[in-house]
């Protein structure tokens, strides 16, 4: 055990015993799938109920107006994730693995950069700090005080990408179920909000929810296999919805 390591995760030192108990491998799937569900609960205090991901500007201009306009708007914010911040995850996971703070660190400030929109860039430190600072007082691994730490000294934005990752590096998890993670987060945080700003029941984001989950095996593959430089997420009525949301006289929403 590396106990010098910023980023390394606990690892509890026993006598392995000469064979796997029965039913090992299967609680061991059961506990990273819990994970999996516990930070991707759209319920997480991290405060994404108070962002829309620049859905309330395209429901004012009229550009989402209904189920499939909103599908339609969903599965561009989910393409855009796979291939901006998505990819930053993966990197951040790597960098965690290997204890490579400096890459790690890179990584973050990398994902802060490719956000064009103040609101965006908000939404993700704000998110990413609150997360860090509930793993630190409830749940997360040691990796996350240092993480903390360096948010609050500056010495890195602390993106929620970037925060997830350190996160699910320091539970033992794969890149893949933080991936898949982060897209249902996506795509939860902008239905959800849906249902405040428009007329469309739960049954009608279930509906499109569970049509647009195919895709994820397919981003996170792209996210997963794509190198830092690959790194863009290039959707510009999003970001031009986003700048006009800044200067909107009436917001329900942050972003």
């Amino acid at each position: 055990m590396n106990t010098a390591g910023v980023l390394s995760a606990p690892r509890e030192e026993s006598a392995a015993p000469a064979a796997a108990p029965a039913g090992h491998d299967r609680a061991c799937g059961v506990l990273a799938l819990a994970r999996m569900l516990e930070f991707g609960d759209s319920m997480l205090p991290v405060g994404a109920f108070a962002f829309s991901g620049a859905l309330e500007s395209a429901v004012q201009k009229g550009v989402v107006h209904d189920a499939d306009t909103l599908r339609d708007f969903t599965s561009t914010a989910l393409e855009q994730a796979a291939r901006g911040d998505a990819v930053g995850l993966a990197c951040v996971m790597r960098a965690a693995v290997a204890d490579d703070r400096a890459a790690l660190e890179r990584a973050d400030r990398e994902i802060y950069c490719r956000k064009l929109s103040e609101e965006a860039r908000l939404m993700s430190v704000r998110m990413g700090r609150k997360l860090a600072e509930m793993c630190v007082e409830a749940t997360g691994p040691e990796a996350m005080t240092p993480w903390l730490e360096g948010i609050r000294a500056g010495r890195t934005p602390g993106t929620y990408p970037a925060t997830l990752g350190v996160l699910f590096a320091g539970l033992g998890l794969s890149p893949d179920q933080a991936l898949t993670t982060h897209q249902y987060g996506v795509a939860t945080t902008i239905l959800n909000a849906a249902l405040r700003l428009m007329r469309v029941t739960h049954l009608d984001t279930q509906r499109i929810l569970f049509l647009l989950i195919r895709d994820f095996e397919r981003q996170c593959a792209h996210a997963a296999s794509a190198a830092p430089e690959d790194m863009c997420g290039y959707a510009p009525m999003t970001d031009i919805l986003a700048a006009v949301h800044v200067r909107a006289h009436v917001r329900l929403f942050m972003s």
